[in-house]
C-alpha cells in the first residue's frame, strides 16, 4: 500500500487547513468572451514563452502529488481544451503514484473532438459551463454563437463515460436569472448535476457590484417554487457547493455561494497559474513565482519550500465583507477557475 506523505510535508496553513486539491490553469486564452470573465475584445494574453511548458506543469504536479499530499488535480483555464499538450499532461498525471483524481473544467465548445481521447488518457470527471439554453442569450453572454457546440460537447462527455457530469451556471441579474428553473429541469431530465455559482468579483473591468449579483438565497427561493428542496444530509466536507435534494432525491442541485455564504474555513485548494505562479486564494493578490525556479533547474525541495511558504501566508478568508476589500488584479481567465 502506498503511504501518504508525512504530515510535515503537507500544505497546511496557519489556520489548520490542508490543501489537497490543486487547480492548474493551462492557459489564459479562451474562445468565448463571457461577460463576467472577459471583455468582448479579449485581453492581452500571457506571452507564450512565459507560459509553463508541458514538462514544467508535469513537474509541479508530480511534486504536489508525491511530496505534498495533493489528492485531486483539476485542469482549468482560460479554456484548457485550447492547450495542445492537454492529453499528454493528463496521461502523465494519471501515471503518478498515488494516483490523484483528475478533473477538467471546460466550456465544452471543442469537447466533441476530445472527450474520448481525454477519458482514455485518464480524465475522471468533468465540469462544463452552461449559463443559458437560449441561443440569443448565449450570444449576449459570450459574444459567440457556440451554444450548439456546447450542447454537443455535453453529449460527447456522456458518451465517453465522463460521469457524473457537473454543469456550472452563473446567473446574471436581468440577463439569464429567469432561466434558473429551466436550467435545472433540463439537467434533471438528462441526469446532469447542476451547480449554480454566484457571480464573483473577478471581472476584468471590476464592474461587479454586491447589490447586483444573484445570491444563493434568491436561487433557492426561485427553485423552491417548482420543486421541494431539502438539504442533502450527506457529508459536505470541503466541497464548495451546498447541495439540495430535489423532491426528496436522489437528484440534487448545488449552489456555490462564494460571496454570500463563503466556505473559506473548509478551503482545501491551492492554485497554479498558466504562467507559473502559486496562489493560495482565488480572491487574493499574493503570488509566488515557481516558473523562475523551474527554469533555474533547482531541486524539488526548493520548490516545496516556496509552495509551503505561500500556503503559510493564506488568510483566514477572502475578506469580501471588509470595507478595504480589493478585487484581485487578475481576472478569472488569468487566474484559473
Amino acid at each position: 500500500m502506498v503511504q501518504r506523505p508525512p504530515e510535515m510535508s503537507l500544505l497546511t496553513d496557519t489556520f489548520g487547513r490542508t490543501a489537497t486539491d490543486l487547480r492548474v490553469s493551462l492557459t489564459d486564452r479562451c474562445d468565448l468572451r463571457c461577460s463576467y470573465c472577459m471583455p468582448a475584445e479579449g485581453l492581452p494574453w500571457v506571452p507564450r514563452d512565459e507560459v509553463l511548458t508541458d514538462d514544467e506543469v508535469c513537474r509541479v504536479i508530480r511534486i504536489g502529488v508525491e511530496r505534498l499530499g495533493i489528492r485531486e488535480v483539476r485542469f482549468t483555464g482560460g479554456e484548457p481544451l485550447l492547450r495542445p499538450g492537454l492529453e499528454r499532461i493528463i496521461r502523465a498525471t494519471a501515471e503518478l503514484s498515488p494516483r490523484p483524481t483528475i478533473a477538467l473544467t471546460t466550456n465544452a465548445t471543442a469537447l466533441r473532438r476530445y472527450a474520448r481521447t481525454l477519458a482514455a488518457a485518464g480524465l475522471d470527471r468533468i465540469n462544463i459551463s452552461l449559463d443559458t439554453l437560449s441561443h440569443s442569450t448565449f450570444h449576449k453572454l459570450t459574444f459567440r454563437d457556440r451554444l450548439d457546440d456546447v450542447l454537443d460537447g455535453i453529449a460527447a462527455a456522456d458518451e465517453a463515460g465522463l460521469r457524473p457530469i457537473k454543469i456550472n451556471a452563473v446567473l446574471l441579474r436581468g440577463v439569464n436569472d429567469h432561466e434558473a428553473v429551466d436550467l435545472l429541469a433540463w439537467c434533471l431530465e438528462r441526469g446532469l448535476q447542476l451547480r449554480f455559482i454566484e457571480q464573483m468579483p473577478l471581472d476584468p473591468g471590476h464592474a461587479w457590484k454586491r447589490e447586483d449579483f444573484v445570491t444563493a438565497a434568491e436561487i433557492v427561493d426561485r427553485l423552491a417554487r417548482r420543486w421541494q428542496l431539502t438539504p442533502d444530509p450527506s457529508e459536505r466536507g470541503s466541497a464548495p457547493a451546498e447541495r439540495w435534494l430535489v423532491d426528496g432525491g436522489p437528484a440534487t442541485v448545488g449552489i456555490i455561494g462564494a460571496v454570500s455564504r463563503p466556505f473559506c474555513g473548509d478551503c482545501d485548494r491551492t492554485r497554479l497559474t498558466a504562467d507559473g505562479q502559486v496562489r493560495s486564494c482565488l480572491f487574493g493578490n499574493d503570488e509566488s513565482d515557481v516558473r523562475a525556479l523551474l527554469r533555474a533547474h533547482v531541486p524539488d525541495d526548493a520548490i516545496i519550500a516556496v509552495w509551503r511558504a505561500a500556503m503559510q501566508g493564506k488568510k483566514r478568508g477572502h475578506g469580501m465583507d471588509e470595507p478595504l476589500f480589493l478585487s484581485p488584479l487578475r481576472p478569472m481567465s488569468a487566474i484559473g477557475g
